[in-house]
């Protein structure tokens, strides 16, 4: 892998990661405006969870027609200048958190508030707009799991970042914006509710994921392993389509994982995906989602979390009452019965 750095017209930093040597970056013809993100953090007095707050965010792209994708390359309304590209790495024009966020007062009406520093970044898999992370060839799945650690290494060392978080959202039923393949890093001011979660469990059981991995692999809700990892169905699936993918070894994060774990995860997580898509014979929406854990602390496991809001062919789960508004999940297909759909479909 080949990386070259690069800045877009506003300032904004591109990254290029090429399985070939010889990048020489095209210059971002658009005289775009800086960027100018207001981004800040409230804290809900009666959960602690923190609400993020970001109205520049509204005016986003919103599906805009294939010839004026922002992902394609080299386009009139392109964010990637050059004519072509292996995977690429850039600023969110849009974020959620930036460091460059004006400070904010520290508190509004008695609540906790606090300047939503952070970095947002979009990563373009292909300069396919017709193609889908499970259609790459295992090379370029490679390439982009390198990408991942390198730029897991890079926002973790931004002032303020906490936690670092890759996700893929696919699908309009998911919500996605734009159809380009593509996915999002996000590094937070703060660690997610999910995460603190996970952390007070890992330190109340200690070999809390070695234990469940182990538990897992002797069940009946495996779906594929390998050498280094294992993708299965959890006990407790809370989405119709949940699959978790997770290193037999521990590791924290991408950065972590050796050539070997990477070469594997490569093969296996584009495996996953085409048993997702041959599940329902049409490509899945899902959420493809990485947990790594908060920095300097080593009690979360590097792993997947792969969920689909389809519940059949024809049917989407749609979040009820209970569990948009008391997070009390129903799950309506047996998670065996899941796990043996997608063995199945490979």
């Amino acid at each position: 892998m080949f990386r070259t750095r690069a800045r877009l017209s506003d300032g904004r930093e591109i990254v290029y990661y090429d399985e070939e040597p010889g990048r020489e970056p095209v210059p971002d013809p658009r005289g775009l405006a800086p960027v100018e993100p207001v981004c800040e953090t409230r804290r809900d007095p009666l959960t602690g969870d923190r609400v993020t707050i970001t109205a520049h965010r509204n005016t986003r792209t919103f599906l805009p027609p294939a010839d004026q994708c922002p992902l394609c390359p080299g386009g009139p309304a392109s964010e990637i200048p050059d004519p072509s590209y292996d995977v690429v790495a850039f600023e969110n024009r849009f974020p959620s958190f930036d460091v460059r966020t004006p400070p904010v007062p520290p508190e509004i009406d008695g609540v906790e508030r606090s300047r939503g520093a952070g970095r947002c970044e979009v990563v373009c898999f292909t300069d396919d707009h017709s193609a889908s992370m499970a259609r790459l060839p295992v090379s370029r799945v490679r390439t982009i799991v390198d990408a991942w650690a390198d730029r897991t290494a890079e926002i973790a060392a931004v002032p303020g970042v906490r936690q670092v978080y890759v996700f893929e959202n696919r699908g309009v039923e998911i919500g996605v914006t734009l159809h380009h393949p593509h996915g999002q890093i996000y590094g937070y001011p703060f660690v997610t509710p999910r995460t603190e979660r996970m952390l007070a469990a890992a330190a109340a059981r200690p070999g809390l994921f070695e234990e469940v991995l182990k538990a897992e692999r002797a069940g009946s809700r495996v779906v594929l392993a390998g050498e280094h990892w294992t993708a299965y169905v959890p006990a407790a699936a809370r989405w119709p389509v949940e699959v978790h993918l997770m290193p037999h070894r521990h590791v924290p994060d991408f950065t972590a994982l050796d050539a070997g774990e990477r070469d594997e995860l490569a093969v296996l997580y584009r495996d996953l995906l085409r048993r997702c898509d041959a599940l329902y014979g049409t490509p899945l929406p899902y959420v493809a989602g990485w947990h790594q854990a908060p920095a300097g602390d080593d009690l979360l496991r590097l792993h997947l979390e792969l969920f689909s809001i389809r519940r059949a062919p024809d049917k989407i789960k749609y979040l009820a009452g209970s569990e948009s508004g008391m997070a009390a999940w129903i799950n309506d297909v047996s998670p065996e019965d899941a796990a043996a759909r997608l063995r199945d479909a490979g």
